[in-house]
């Protein structure tokens, strides 16, 4: 024991002291100040705003601001596609340089649905059931049938679409529907202008006959005279086959 305190009260001891002191509290301030500059300690930044730019605007200025990102994907119809919706963080928020900042954008490619078993629906219901799918009727077509507004076939992109198919939400069908007059009518056609031989085969092409021929006025050459009016008139619409129309031409 006597030694020891001797050893205490010798140079040696007080130089080996006063050196561990001074490593201990070099060591401590090392640590201190590495940690604060790799946390970065006390240094924030303002979180740009980038929601409502598209997405390469958005990645240039946080990128700019010395800050990550995360890029999650949403589908929403009638939305440019890469537009930026929502951040997280949100603008003007401080955080630390590098912080991820969080982003939703517009998905640029849309999800695809099963498509619906619209057929025999009417026009009404069709709309409905394609609406709540997310689809949308394009054009619409009328052919003859007995069935009148009432969907007989569908297509997409000019095919035939049967139910089941999966196609991108968003996308436009044409509905081929029935006009209600079935397959005994047809489109009376407008023969005015026409020779005796182009309305003759314009008739006969669509299943109606040559009716009485009338001429007007002084008639120089029969095969020059072209159709001033018909009856029934063209604006009649639609006709049973067969029905024999009268015309009647002039030079």
């Amino acid at each position: 024991m006597s030694k020891l305190l001797l050893y205490l009260k010798t140079d040696a001891f007080r130089k080996n002291l006063i050196a561990a002191l001074v490593v201990i509290v070099l060591l401590f301030l090392v640590i201190y100040f590495g940690l604060k500059a790799y946390t970065k300690h006390g240094v924030a930044i303002e979180v740009p705003q980038v929601k409502g730019m598209q997405i390469d605007q958005a990645i240039q200025a946080l990128e700019k601001a010395d800050l990550e990102y995360f890029i999650d994907s949403v589908y929403q119809m009638d939305m440019k596609p890469g537009l930026v919706i929502e951040q997280d963080p949100e603008p003007k928020s401080h955080v630390k340089t590098g912080r991820t900042i969080y982003l939703t954008i517009i998905t640029q490619v849309p999800p695809e649905v099963s498509f619906p078993d619209i057929i025999d629906k009417t026009f009404i219901e069709a709309t409905a059931i394609l609406r709540n799918q997310s689809l949308k009727v394009g054009d619409t077509v009328y052919i003859s049938d007995i069935a009148r507004d009432v969907v007989l076939d569908v297509k997409f992109a000019g095919q035939p679409l049967k139910a089941g198919r999966m196609v991108p939400k968003g996308s436009k069908v044409t509905l081929i529907l029935g006009n209600g007059r079935g397959a005994s009518e047809v489109e009376l056609p407008n023969l005015v202008g026409l020779s005796l031989d182009e309305a003759r085969f314009a008739l006969i092409g669509v299943g109606l006959n040559l009716g009485t021929i009338n001429y007007s006025g002084a008639i120089l050459d029969s095969l020059s005279a072209k159709v001033i009016s018909q009856q029934p008139d063209s604006t009649a619409g639609f006709v049973g086959l067969g029905t024999a129309v009268n015309l009647t031409l002039s030079n």
